[in-house]
């Protein structure tokens, strides 16, 4: 329930043992493979070591290859799967299989070949029946579109806009040219489409006529044949390839069956790219390579074990404080505590030297939801979903933990609806007054939002002050540990004894003459602490922001925890608001249904805003007080899966 302890490890190796020192670092799956810092320089300046060029690109590339064939076998091809369906399982060497890999592959690349000619036939498809269309004005036109007329006689076919006067165009044009002669062929909402016949030598006088009333030519010039033949053709070429295409997606349902190959492949890939990645961070040079990394404290036996199967050197040290920024940070947390990494990972890991957050954070976290939300219905709805989902999807550890996080708060959810008798809200009193107007029925409970308000709110204080001082608690150990006492005795000592004061005037607790006592000497310590690093002046200015900053700081902090006692009471009423509306019909059915309805609607609403707030309480108020982030995430060499679930084997 800590930060792991990490160790640092320098190794040398020979070349030629590299790619199985890597897949052994695989199998063990607990070096994380640094950056080298700096690469040797010899004493002419050339590097003495260098990067090697891995096969990251070609693996990328097959990654992809295999991840677009999944895509397409989704669209044609789609396997029915449960919406929980867990994860087959596989053991590491078939993982590993090259032979399979290379299978699996060849059928990728066949699935994306028929994708491919699926998209060159859906290209063509769209260009026939732009084609098709373009010709659909032209049908009335029945003379073969390479005849552009006789010895004599010129054929002109064209467009005008939609807006001209064709009767008043055709006048103009048969009046310039008394051997012209204007066929309108069709309309449509932007052109006209007409055919010209006209002797050539007047010709140029007609077009000159027609383009000033924006008459341009078809462009049909390149087609023989009639416009008929030609969309009879089109129809025909549109037919044939449709059929090419029903044929290359019948042929990639056919490999429907396959996707699951498909997709262990893609996890065998990955694997290929860790290594491949990790090999880009080791530096080389003539017969040996250099590997610099870190290494959990817990697993060491485990790697020195896979290493002494090798001839290398290698050296295992503690970091130094100054490489504590660059130390990967795992937690180790129980059962109870580690779905509490949703939180701290959306937020930010805590530093190698901090303290790791979810131990201390994890029973206020559960128990604020609980207190917000507070309802025994809500909160049984949440530990069977979320048992339902862990039991059947089997999730790994980023949805394992939000679900036993919603499992826990599930379960404080229903204590604290069972203390509160709230059971979506007043519904069952609602529904026994609805069968007998006569009942007085009332939910059991210690006590209830709409009558206890004030206690509530003083609960929610005194639970948030609880928090606040757990925080200072942590932090004046942490101090301690690092040898910072004196912090740790003006920084929050002091407010405690002040504070300590403060509790015994206002409870009245000892006597009178004793209340003094930790106030003055809480005070004597506040100006003593406050103004000791500082001079002149600016001691003055110290102890001012000091005291204000301290005094605001403590109430601002535990006044927001009011909100346990708003997010309670807003929940509790938004649900007797809809008990109370499907009660006004008096008929049980239609109750019911108006109240599910409306529980329904208040239940995603508590749950995003209960866990938003909740999620506040923790970053603003209780981690400013110790909490030192800006922890980098552990990322070893290891098996990572998306498809299936891997068998760890002895090698």
């Amino acid at each position: 329930m800590s930060i792991v302890k990490m160790k640092r490890i320098r190794l040398i190796a020979l070349a030629q043992d590299r790619d199985a020192l890597l897949s052994s670092l695989l199998h063990v799956g607990c070096v994380e493979i640094s950056e080298p810092e700096e690469i040797p320089q010899g004493s002419d300046g050339n590097p003495l070591l260098h990067r090697d060029a891995a096969g990251v690109a070609q693996a990328k590339a097959q990654l992809t290859a295999l991840q677009h064939a999944l895509e397409v076998l989704r669209k044609y091809a789609p396997q029915k799967k449960g919406m929980f369906a867990p994860r087959g399982t596989i053991g590491e060497k078939e993982l590993l299989d090259e032979k399979a890999m290379a299978a699996a592959l060849s059928k990728a690349e066949a699935i994306n070949e028929h994708a491919k000619v699926i998209g060159q036939l859906n290209t063509r498809q769209a260009r026939l029946h732009t084609e098709q269309l373009a010709l659909q004005p032209w049908s009335a036109y029945d003379l073969p579109l390479e005849d552009q007329g006789t010895k004599n006689v010129s054929i002109l076919l064209g467009t005008v806009p939609n807006a001209v006067d064709f009767d008043a165009m055709a006048g103009a044009v048969m009046e310039s040219a008394d051997t012209a002669w204007l066929k309108l062929l069709s309309t449509d909402r932007e052109q006209q489409y007409m055919e010209v016949l006209v002797h050539r030598s007047q010709e140029q006088t007609a077009l000159e006529v027609l383009r000033s009333y924006g008459f341009s030519f078809s462009q049909l010039k390149e087609l023989t044949g009639t416009v008929a033949e030609n969309i009879r053709r089109l129809d025909q070429e549109l037919s044939q390839a449709e059929q090419q295409r029903q044929q290359e997606q019948d042929a990639i349902r056919a490999l429907g069956a396959d996707s699951g190959e498909v997709e262990v492949c893609v996890d065998r890939v990955q694997q290929v790219l860790s290594r491949e990645d990790a090999k880009e961070r080791l530096l080389s040079g003539g017969a040996i390579f250099c590997l610099d990394g870190w290494a959990p404290v817990p697993e060491v036996p485990a790697l020195e074990k896979a290493l002494k199967a090798f001839d290398c050197a290698y050296e295992l040290t503690d970091p130094t404080p100054e490489e504590y920024p660059k130390v990967p940070v795992k937690l180790k947390n129980s059962v109870f505590s580690r779905c509490l990494n949703v939180v701290t990972e959306m937020y930010s890991l805590p530093a190698y030297d901090g303290t790791d957050p979810n131990p201390l954070m994890a029973p206020f976290f559960i128990l604020f939801f609980g207190i917000m939300m507070a309802d025994m219905a809500y909160g049984l709805l949440m530990i069977f979903g979320a048992l339902f989902v862990l039991k059947k999807a089997k999730p790994r550890e980023g949805t394992r933990n939000f679900m036993e996080l919603v499992f826990w708060c599930g379960v404080s959810t229903t204590i604290i609806g069972a203390m509160t008798g709230g059971f979506l809200g007043d519904f069952i009193p609602q529904i026994i007054k609805i069968v007998n107007p006569e009942s007085t029925f009332t939910m059991p409970a210690l006590f209830t939002p709409l009558d206890d308000t004030v206690a509530i709110m003083m609960g929610s204080l005194v639970l948030g002050a609880i928090q606040v001082f757990t925080g200072m608690a942590v932090s004046v150990v942490n101090k301690i540990r690092s040898g910072d006492f004196i912090d740790a005795l003006f920084d929050e000592i002091t407010w405690w004894i002040i504070l300590a004061g403060v509790a015994l005037a206002i409870f009245g607790i000892g006597t009178v003459a004793a209340v003094p006592v930790p106030l003055t000497v809480g005070g004597l310590m506040l100006v003593f602490g406050g103004t000791r690093k500082a001079k002149g002046f600016g001691k003055v200015a110290s102890l001012v922001g000091l005291v204000y900053n301290g005094v605001t700081g403590f109430f601002s902090d535990i006044l927001s925890y009011v909100r346990l006692m708003a997010l309670m009471l807003s929940g509790s009423v938004i649900a007797s608001v809809f008990n109370t509306l499907g009660a006004t019909f008096g008929n049980v059915i239609l109750f019911v249904i108006v109240a599910l309805i409306g529980n329904a609607l208040n239940l995603a609403l508590n749950l995003l805003g209960c866990y938003v707030h909740d999620l506040r309480l923790q970053c603003l108020e209780f981690f400013n007080r110790f909490y030192k982030e800006g922890g980098k995430p552990y990322k070893p060499l290891a098996i990572q899966t998306k498809y299936v679930d891997v068998i760890k084997e002895e090698q």
